[in-house]
Order: structure tokens, then C-alpha cells, then sequence
């Protein structure tokens, strides 16, 4: 199962204003790197829980249909199943009618039941499933532990500014971070 983002999000879930009200600066000279910082945070956050924390589309990819019925979907929450495409034997996608499905999109992880399973002629990546997933489209619909955990990196990371380039960053995580961060962990066995 291998899960990619169709589209990154249209917007951050902390704006550069709110960034720099935590971080109390008033000048626009670091707003480039403070854009990236705040991405690089949301990527890493988003990395740790599963979680998709602003609305985009995502597209899941299975090389067969799981013996269950039920399809888990790792990224959440889940708002839509846009499509389902399986690859016929000549490996032309052929549109699965998803018509009656069920989802529970808020559960963890996501969970959809579809009626019809045809069939995948493809031996990899045979089965597509494309779904929209997050929040909201603005931050203002992410919940706010997530978004206070997300400044307290991007200010962790701030402060390493001269230490490592935006492009190796995570070099750190904040104290207090993991647990603002665990009630939205997906656990594991």
C-alpha cells in the first residue's frame, strides 16, 4: 500500500502572521525561510501522525483488494472517495463503480467497504483509489494542539537557523512536542 499526495495544500495550517506573532518578530527579511520552516513542520507532523492537516487530494495504491473487504486508508481524515480505477489485464484502467460504498473516514485508520472488487490484471500498484483528505481548507478547521505543536517546532527550528540549511531540517523537535502531538499518534503493535 503506497499512499500519494495528488496536490500539496493550497494553504499552511498556521499562517506567516501567526508564525511570527509566536515568534515575536516584526520584520519581513526571514518571512522565505519562516514559509519554509512552517512547511518542513507541517510535513514532519503530518509524517508522525498519519494525519492530512489541510484538505487535499491523496491517491492510494494496492496490488490487490485485501482478503477483509474492508480497505484501510493510513492518511486522515478522509472527507471523500473521488474514484476507484483498476487496471485490466492489458493495463487499461477500467472506473469501478463506487456507488454504495461505505466510509468511515473518520476513524483510524480511514476504513471504506466498496460493493464491487473487480478483479486487478496488474501485479503492482493495480488498484487506485483517489480521496480527498484533511481537516479543513483553511487552519482555522485544525484542531489546536496540532497547530500550537507545529509553531513550537517551527520556533525550535528557527532558532537552529544558522546551524542548518531549511533543507535538513527537522534538526530538531521541541520539548513539549511529543505531547501535544499524542493524543493524534496512530498506534501501532
Amino acid at each position: 500500500m503506497t499512499i500519494a499526495e495528488l496536490l500539496p495544500p493550497a494553504v499552511e495550517p498556521v499562517t506567516l502572521a501567526e508564525t511570527k506573532a509566536h515568534l515575536r518578530l516584526d520584520a519581513a527579511d526571514e518571512d522565505a525561510l519562516l514559509s519554509a520552516l512552517v512547511r518542513v513542520a507541517r510535513e514532519h507532523l503530518e509524517a508522525a501522525t498519519g494525519l492530512c492537516l489541510i484538505t487535499r487530494p491523496l491517491r492510494l495504491y494496492l496490488d490487490d483488494w485485501p482478503e477483509t473487504r474492508v480497505i484501510q486508508i493510513a492518511r486522515g481524515p478522509v472527507q471523500t472517495i473521488e474514484m476507484v480505477t483498476v487496471y485490466d489485464a492489458a493495463g487499461l484502467p477500467v472506473a469501478v463503480d463506487a456507488s454504495g460504498y461505505l466510509l468511515d473516514g473518520t476513524a483510524r485508520p480511514a476504513r471504506l467497504l466498496l460493493p464491487a472488487r473487480p478483479a486487478s490484471g496488474r501485479a503492482l500498484n493495480g488498484i487506485e483509489i483517489d480521496f480527498t483528505a484533511g481537516f479543513g481548507e483553511s487552519g482555522a478547521d485544525v484542531p489546536d494542539g496540532l497547530k500550537r505543536a507545529l509553531l513550537l517546532h517551527v520556533a525550535a527550528m528557527f532558532e537552529l537557523r544558522g546551524v542548518l540549511f531549511p533543507a535538513d531540517q527537522p534538526g530538531t523537535v521541541p520539548a513539549g512536542y511529543d505531547r501535544l502531538v499524542a493524543p493524534y499518534r496512530m498506534r501501532r503493535l
